[in-house]
């Protein structure tokens, strides 16, 4: 690496072989890494959750830099801050869970009390405990609790009492529709269905009839697989897949348990554990383990030795019905709130018109606070800590404001935009609205390099992401990079989990900078003292080239859509290639396309930008979610229907996959 007395000389030298032909730029201004890491991620920003009084005071010292190295506010925007509205959380409002025995079964109570019936409820709302700045509504009045069913030969025994407000028994899963379900309870194990495609067969309702019941599953995967198993398995273990899974086959409802041999045991799912917008078409609720236990130990067996048959993975151990009726509840209120992006501009410095004039910078500003959301990783009491998120995200914003430094003192044929996107840890949610704004025209945009992460080089190579997303990435980067002297490693996919994609979906070409993740990542221990600044300003270095070559090049970078889901058969890995084109902006049920892609599988298949896909390979397409999950269906080369409307007109073709090498 080379060393800071001579960097700047180097960032002269690189920013000037960027700049084909322009005059010599002057020398860059500073703006110190540390510095800016150590102010973002100090204790007084309280983990920078997006609309917390911490990411606003992160936004207020990134204003301050951008005005110090002469940045402007992108024309159009009306300031810095570009405002965008979200899902700042959801509120349980009371819902609730009615069991009855079926032909006089007797369930354990709570206190173990004997009973025929079960009633409990989320007698309180359950917020987003890192949404302090959202006003949560007042908790309706708890459901009452319905009377008690005597059962043959023994007296009426009262129902146990609601839970008291700090220890609901059932908490609505946050993606759940929002209505009340009736049906007989059915055991469906860990709620498992791995598409054949994965070469593993595992389908937990294979020998099971659940139309019109309520499916209980456990929380997680089998606990004692190893290896590519488990890989395998906790591939379709996230509780949206269970969902889909459970809505596939019928059920009229869900309800999850944390089983007493996975982590967390007995604990409720938080509420915080999925705030997208969109539900999953099923009521779906959570209960903890003493109510768990009473549902699944209704049919005989203990919940310990029915989780420990289910672990091992075999295939032929199956859930069961349970002889119970129920009445499950569930009441969500999803709250809206206002995040900020922060946009700064640099103008072109010249008048040559350019085909794609802005070139964009970006890095998410936002983390987990105090870390109370599902995302967090904290371990033991380092739960409810601030989670100061150095490395993540706040070593991107010190690169993308220490490159914006050095890129103001030098010849720019193109405008140079600064983006720092909030919401990222939400689901991409500040970067997402900025493509669907467009505050400038995406298909004027001409590259986007995205900084997620880039603060622990040490002797580790720097890791170029999303590379096949244009032809030019990779020879450029090895290029520049020569005087630098990083090592460097290269990844073609971009679909990532940050902002990289969402202005992949609207075909910029886009290159990620990421140093790898860490123990320290999603946990209060991502503090500023313990990344390299050194490696941090390499990258800063080699980022500045790049950007100042893409910045005052005649032709914008060509962009190349990689679409793929991971097909795993004979050892091979092959990319599904479909051709659509996501419009990611769109709130419909289904997923809307903007477009297909010339020649590929979509067009052939009479597809059509505008277009709204409502199902695929069999299953119902309501969300980004299904479609995703259904393309794991999909088999090269072997037709597969589509269902879609057109203008309201529901219709029906056949697609064909491809493989893309």
């Amino acid at each position: 690496m080379p060393s800071t007395m001579t960097r700047s000389s180097l960032l002269l030298l690189l920013v000037s072989f960027g700049a084909a032909g322009g005059s010599a730029a002057q020398e860059p201004a500073s703006l110190g890494t540390r510095a800016i890491v150590e102010y973002l991620s100090a204790d007084r920003l309280e983990g920078r959750l997006t609309g917390s009084p911490g990411i606003r005071m992160a936004a207020d010292y990134i204003i301050e830099q951008l005005e110090a190295i002469g940045a402007e506010p992108l024309p159009g925007v009306g300031g810095f801050r570009q405002a965008f509205s979200y899902t700042a959380g959801v509120t349980d409002t009371g819902s609730s869970l009615r069991v009855e025995g079926i032909g006089g079964t007797r369930l354990p109570g709570r206190g173990g009390v004997a009973t025929t019936t079960l009633a409990v409820s989320s007698s309180l709302t359950v917020p987003n405990e890192d949404s302090s700045p959202v006003q949560s509504p007042a908790p309706p009045a708890p459901p009452s609790a319905p009377p008690a069913v005597p059962a043959a030969g023994v007296g009426t025994v009262p129902p146990p009492a609601p839970p008291g407000p700090d220890t609901p028994s059932i908490r609505a899963l946050s993606f759940s529709d929002t209505g009340t379900v009736e049906g007989q309870l059915v055991f469906a194990g860990y709620g498992l269905s791995v598409p054949e495609t994965d070469d593993f067969g595992y389908d937990s309702y294979a020998t099971l009839d659940v139309t019109d019941k309520i499916v209980v599953v456990f929380r997680y995967f089998p606990e004692d697989t190893e290896g590519e198993l488990r890989a395998t398995l906790a591939r379709y273990a996230g509780l949206r897949y269970k969902a889909l899974a459970a809505r596939e086959r019928g059920a009229a409802g869900l309800i999850v348990v944390t089983g007493p041999r996975s982590p967390n045991a007995g604990a409720l799912v938080p509420l915080t554990f999925d705030t997208a917008v969109s539900d999953s078409g099923i009521v779906a609720a959570t209960v903890d383990g003493e109510l768990g236990a009473a549902l699944i130990e209704s049919a005989g067996d203990s919940i310990e030795a029915v989780q420990a048959s289910l672990d091992t993975a075999n295939p032929h151990v199956t859930g069961f019905e349970l002889p119970l009726d129920g009445s499950l509840d569930v009441q969500l209120e999803r709250r809206d709130a206002t995040g900020h992006n922060v946009i700064g501009y640099l103008p072109p410095t010249g008048n040559e018109a350019f085909d794609k004039p802005y070139v964009l910078l970006g890095a998410h500003h936002d983390h987990l606070g105090y870390g109370r959301g599902g995302d967090s990783l904290a371990r033991g009491d380092e739960a409810g800590q601030i989670h100061n998120g150095a490395d993540d995200n706040a070593s991107g914003v010190a690169a993308v404001l220490s490159a914006g430094a050095r890129l103001a003192s030098a010849e720019r044929g193109r405008g140079i935009i600064l983006a720092f996107w909030s919401g990222e840890e939400l689901g991409l949610l500040g970067s997402a609205d900025f493509v669907a704004q467009a505050p400038v025209p995406m298909d004027e945009v001409g590259a986007y390099l995205n900084f997620d992460m880039v603060g622990r080089l040490e002797n580790d190579p720097l890791n170029l992401q999303a590379v096949g997303s244009s032809s030019i990435w990779t020879e450029l980067a090895e290029e520049l990079n020569e005087p630098i002297g990083l090592e460097l490693t290269f990844v073609s996919d971009p679909y990532l989990p940050t902002d990289v994609g969402s202005l992949n979906a609207a075909e910029v070409p886009s290159l990620n900078f990421f140093t790898g993740s860490h123990e320290d990542y999603h946990r209060p221990t991502d503090d500023a003292d313990t990344l390299d600044y050194e490696g941090l300003d390499s990258i800063v270095d080699l980022a500045t080239a790049v950007a100042a070559n893409l910045a005052n090049r005649p032709e914008a970078p060509d962009f190349i859509r990689v679409e793929r889901v991971q097909q795993r058969g004979g050892g091979a890995t092959m990319r599904i290639f479909t051709g659509t084109i996501p419009d990611y902006t769109q709130e419909v049920e289904g997923l809307s396309i903007s477009g297909v892609i010339g020649g590929g599988p979509a067009e052939a298949a009479g597809l059509q930008g505008g277009d709204v896909i409502v199902g695929l390979a069999g299953q119902t397409v309501t969300n980004i979610y299904d479609y995703m999950y259904a393309l794991d269906l999909l088999k090269v080369d072997e037709p597969a229907e589509v269902v879609f409307l057109r203008a309201g007109e529901r219709m029906t073709t056949d697609l064909i996959p491809r493989v893309r090498e």
